[in-house]
Formats: structure tokens, C-alpha cells, sequence
């Protein structure tokens, strides 16, 4: 964080460096050129003044001598100017100059033309004819004699000497601008750019702290909240979001962990009773086969198939809910009647649910709409639905099988009399692997059906519901679509 600090500070006095160094520049540029034209406005009668004391041209010949009077004369007053005179077409025809430096032998007649035809009132630089790249103010005047023009007196108002004093006084100037005026700004500026900065970033530090604390291993470090709407504010929100997210598939996780070796726990559990039931039988009737009866040999290769039943059973629970999990299970829609699917599950129940006296009511609506669903898997929900009843219904009691329409669909209901479900236990009654009872010895079974029976019917699109007083009744429901 003290790095980034840093570096947005470097960049921002970067910033200011550059700023001032162009008003510095912009300004000395503007000043100069304020000169230039103030001096121009000021001297743009000097060449008429010249023209009028003397005439340099006599009988359309230089006149050489006047020329040269007035000129040192004018020059002993300004010897900041220099004399040219020029022909129409700009080519100097004579000159005066100190160091006598002059480099071209014409200049542009049109800045003359256009400085004259404004009468000085327009900003105008001319060729300089000492420097061929450069460029000076100047006055101007046209020489005529009988209407003839036979030339122009071409002064500039800046000469070598004066560019030499004036590039020694801009260093100075420069030095007392920088330091009069940009540099107090300067200071001033990044002493305020620097305070701003760290108050700017503030919440950014929060925001790097709490990761930084969240990286740690402290995943309850969030960023404080803010109601401000800023880029930083919602980065500290996004970031409080993504950490909740990660908590919790983290316990999601753990859970998933948990789940999973419970899982293994209960599968080696559940193989190895019906393993060691029938590896004792088949053990037994190796040594004891001449020693046993019919009966007692009845007795232990019924026992051994029950033991393979349960094998069977279990082994097909895990791999239909493996598949299910996967969406590796094939689902086949078509259109049922529910009612003919119910009646016989009913009947196949009635035997079993007579052993213990229980009474399987069977109640379906007339005209109910076909729905639609797969044959296997639905009467795979149904099947599960009435074995978990038949199993916590007590002695005498009682199971209602009911189906109605329903908006969108066909409701079906199993509802069983006898001990509910705890409230603890109704969020995690559809985990597989997870019974009510555990140490419950009379109740047999996986823990997987009522697993199962969630699945399949999240592929039909539609969810079971469960409800339970806890004393006297367990219900599930779920609606088929029509």
C-alpha cells in the first residue's frame, strides 16, 4: 500500500514538473511576444519618420550618402534597429548594420506589403536577414518618386546585439518566474496533492489491510462498510461479497468432506453387516452340512438370501443416486396416468403393510389430467415414499395414498400415522445416508431412498414438501405437471 502511495505521489509531482515547466515555458513565449508586438506598435512610424528627413533613392539611384546619415543617425539614437533598403521585389540594395553580419541578399516581400497595408495595426514578423532561420519585428515604409515606387525602407527593431542582451536577461527571468511564482505554486501544490492522496486512498488501505488479514487465515476480516456510491467504496462491497461467497463454499466443502466420509463410514457399515451374515452362514453349512436339517438348512439359505437382497438393494441405491448426482441417469418422459401407477404400488404394499397391521388408504380424484414423467423413476419415488411409511408406521396403524388434481398438475400425497419427524431433523432428512433413528434397531435400512426420491423429482422439475407434528404424522408431497 505505502508503495502505491508512493508511486501515485512520484507520478503526481511528475505531473506538477511538467505543468510548470510548460506555464513557465507558455508564459516567457507569451511575455516575449507581448514585447515583440508592443515594440512594433511602438516604432511603426520609424520607417516613415526616415523617409520623410531623407530620401534614399536620387534620380532612382541609392542614394548612398544621405542614406547613410540619417541611418547612423537614427542608430545612435536606437541602436537597437538595423536599415535596410529594399527594391519591390525584397532584395536588399543596402543596409545598415554594425558588424555589417548579413547573411541574405532578399527577404519576403509580403510580411512588408501586409505590415504596410495595415499600417502597422496588425502583428507582423518579418525575415531577419542575419539569421535565415529567424525572424524579427520591423517597420516598413514605401519610397516613391513621381508615383513610381522605387523601393521600401525595411528597419528591424531587433538587432544582434539586442538578441544577445535579450537571451541573457531571459535566463534571469526565467529564474525569478520559477522561483517568484511556479515553485511557491509547485510546493503549495504538492504539499495539497499529497494530503488529498493519502485522504483519497484511505479506504483503498482499508481495503489492502483487510485482504491482506483475509489472506492470513482470519475469514471474518471484511472491509468496513460504506454508504458512499464511489469506485472504492463498491470495490470494499465486492470484496466483502467475495469473501461471504468463499466462507461458505468453504463450509460447503467441509460439510461435502463430512458428508463424504460419513458416507464411506456407513457403506462399509452397510456391506459388511450382510457380508459377515452370509460369509457365517455359508461358513456353517460347509462344516455342519451333514448335521443340519431341512429346516435348519431353510432357515440359513433364507437368511443368506435376505443377506443378497440387501446387498443387491444397497449396491442399486448407490449406483442410482451416483448416477442421478452425474446426470448419467436416462429419463425417458411420456405421458401417464398417475392413478393406474398408484394403484399398483398400493397393491404391491398391502402384503407388507399387513404384517404389521397397517391399513393403506388409497384416494384418487376422478378425471385427472395425464402427467408427464418417466414410468421407472416415478414409480421409483412412489415405491420409496411407501416403504419409508411402512417401516415408522406403528403397529395398527395407518397410510394414506392420495392423488388429486392441482393447479398446473396432479398432487400426490403419502401421508403415515405414528411418531413425526423431530424439527431438528426436517432439513436433513432428504441427506443421504441420514436417518431419524439411528440406533434404532427394528427399522432396517440405507438412509439413501428418500435421497433418491429428491432427485428424481428435481429432474422432473418439480420439489417434495415435507410436513410433520413431531407426535403424530409425517406427510410428503409433491405436484407432477399436468
Amino acid at each position: 500500500m505505502k508503495s502505491l502511495y508512493w508511486r501515485i505521489s512520484l507520478s503526481f509531482i511528475l505531473v506538477l514538473l511538467l505543468v510548470g515547466t510548460s506555464y513557465v515555458y507558455i508564459t516567457t513565449k507569451n511575455a516575449q511576444e507581448y514585447y515583440q508586438e508592443t515594440t512594433q506598435k511602438l516604432n511603426s512610424d520609424v520607417a516613415t519618420y526616415l523617409i520623410k528627413e531623407v530620401n534614399p533613392f536620387k534620380d532612382g539611384q541609392v542614394n548612398e550618402e544621405a542614406l547613410g546619415v540619417i541611418m547612423h543617425s537614427m542608430m545612435a539614437v536606437n541602436p537597437g534597429i538595423e536599415v535596410y533598403l529594399l527594391n519591390p521585389k525584397g532584395e536588399i540594395l543596402s543596409y545598415v548594420v554594425l558588424d555589417q553580419l548579413v547573411k541574405l541578399k532578399s527577404v519576403d516581400i509580403n510580411p512588408v506589403r501586409q505590415f504596410i497595408q495595415t499600417q502597422g495595426e496588425e502583428f507582423v514578423l518579418g525575415e531577419d536577414p542575419r539569421n535565415p532561420a529567424g525572424f524579427s519585428v520591423f517597420s516598413a515604409a514605401p519610397v516613391y518618386e513621381n508615383d513610381i515606387l522605387l523601393g521600401y525602407v525595411y528597419i528591424t527593431l531587433e538587432s544582434e546585439k539586442f538578441d544577445s542582451i535579450s537571451a541573457q536577461l531571459l535566463g534571469s527571468y526565467w529564474m525569478r518566474i520559477s522561483l517568484n511564482s511556479v515553485l511557491i505554486t509547485l510546493v503549495v501544490g504538492l504539499l495539497i496533492g499529497l494530503v488529498l492522496i493519502a485522504w483519497l486512498t484511505r479506504h483503498l488501505r482499508k481495503v489492502v489491510d483487510t485482504v491482506e488479514e483475509f489472506k492470513e487465515g482470519n475469514l471474518l476480516a471484511r472491509v468496513p462498510e460504506s454508504s458512499s456510491d464511489s469506485d472504492l467504496a463498491m470495490l470494499g462491497k465486492t470484496f466483502n461479497s467475495l469473501a461471504d461467497t468463499l466462507v461458505k463454499n468453504i463450509e460447503e466443502l467441509k460439510n461435502v468432506d463430512t458428508l463424504r466420509k460419513e458416507l464411506i463410514a456407513n457403506v462399509s457399515h452397510d456391506l459388511r453387516n450382510p457380508l459377515a451374515i452370509i460369509n457365517g452362514y455359508v461358513e456353517t453349512l460347509q462344516i455342519r452340512e451333514d448335521k443340519l436339517t431341512p429346516e435348519e438348512k431353510s432357515k440359513y439359505y433364507k437368511i443368506i438370501l435376505n443377506s443378497v437382497d440387501k446387498l443387491t438393494k444397497l449396491v442399486g441405491d448407490l449406483f442410482d443416486l451416483s448416477k442421478l448426482d452425474s446426470g448419467q441417469m436416462p429419463v425417458k418422459m411420456e405421458r401417464l396416468k398417475i392413478q393406474e401407477l398408484i394403484f399398483d404400488s398400493s397393491l404391491k404394499y398391502e402384503l407388507l403393510a399387513g404384517t404389521k397391521e397397517i391399513q393403506i388408504k388409497s384416494s384418487i380424484c376422478p378425471d385427472l389430467p395425464p402427467v408427464q414423467a418417466d414410468l421407472y423413476l416415478m414409480d421409483r419415488v412412489i415405491q420409496n415414499l411407501l416403504d419409508n411409511a411402512v417401516k415408522y408406521t406403528p403397529q395398527s396403524g395407518e397410510i394414506e395414498l392420495e392423488a388429486c388434481a392441482a393447479p398446473g398438475g396432479v398432487l400426490i400425497r403419502v401421508k403415515n400415522s405414528g411418531t413425526g419427524i423431530p424439527k431438528e431433523d426436517l432439513d436433513s432428512i432428504f441427506d443421504r445416508y441420514y436417518k431419524v433413528d439411528k440406533d434404532y434397531k427394528g427399522i432396517e435400512g440405507s438412509g439413501l431412498g428418500l435421497a433418491i426420491v429428491k432427485k428424481i423429482l428435481e429432474i422432473h422439475g418439480t420439489q417434495i414438501q415435507l410436513e410433520s407434528d413431531s407426535e403424530s404424522y409425517t406427510e410428503f408431497q409433491f405436484v407432477l405437471p399436468a
